[in-house]
């Protein structure tokens, strides 16, 4: 397998007050994520990335559309991106969501659902099967999604076990990888590569 390489990005900061709820809400991007898209558009360059692949989200899509333009990349959208589906807990503050549903959620990541939402284990799968699509094709790529998905395909890229409660990428980041490449990996954020060992990628 050839190495190729990966550019993660998640959305830039929305207009979400703060302590609420959202995964499938359609919610707005603050003012100046142009500028944002301006240096990622650096960074697709420099990793030579011809492919954007975006979630059907408004907040990544009209990202995605700007991005693409100004780098020169084909772009796909793929509804596997989507973030969770957190069910009746969409819009709601996370301090109003009953206590006992939040610890079963922290116990059980994988096999807990919300209320008419999906479990972790729907979202592994989904961005399971993204990413093996990615490794097949071997395409020089940018993914622009959402924290639930981009903390599963960094530990895809990085070769490291997913953790479906880990820390989130912070909105308006991205990480390049070489997938394929062992001894090269390469973050935005300062001092990611000490924190994840680096194994074999594309092992899902």
């Amino acid at each position: 397998m050839r190495s190729f390489p990966v550019l993660l990005v998640r959305h830039a900061p929305v207009q979400v007050a703060q302590g609420v709820c959202y995964g499938r809400q359609d919610v707005a991007l603050k003012p100046g994520w142009e500028n944002i898209v301006s240096g990622l558009s650096v960074l697709a360059k420099g990793a030579v990335c011809q492919v954007l692949y975006s979630s059907p989200a408004q907040r990544c899509w009209q990202m995605a559309q700007r991005l693409a333009q100004s780098a020169g990349m084909e772009l796909r959208v793929d509804h596997r991106l989507a973030e969770l589906n957190f069910g009746r807990w969409e819009g709601v503050r996370w301090q109003d969501i009953d206590r006992t549903l939040l610890d079963e959620w922290a116990q059980n990541p994988a096999g807990f659902a919300p209320p008419e939402g999906e479990s972790g284990q729907d979202l592994h799968q989904r961005i399971q099967s993204f990413w093996r699509e990615v490794c097949q094709r071997e395409e020089n790529v940018c993914v622009l999604s959402h924290g639930g998905p981009l903390r599963l395909l960094s530990a895809f890229a990085g070769g490291y076990k997913p953790q479906l409660l880990a820390p989130s990428m912070p909105q308006g980041f991205a990480r390049l990888f070489m997938v394929g490449d062992k001894s090269n990996l390469n973050s935005t954020e300062a001092d990611f590569h000490k924190h994840h060992k680096k194994k074999e990628p594309c092992q899902v």
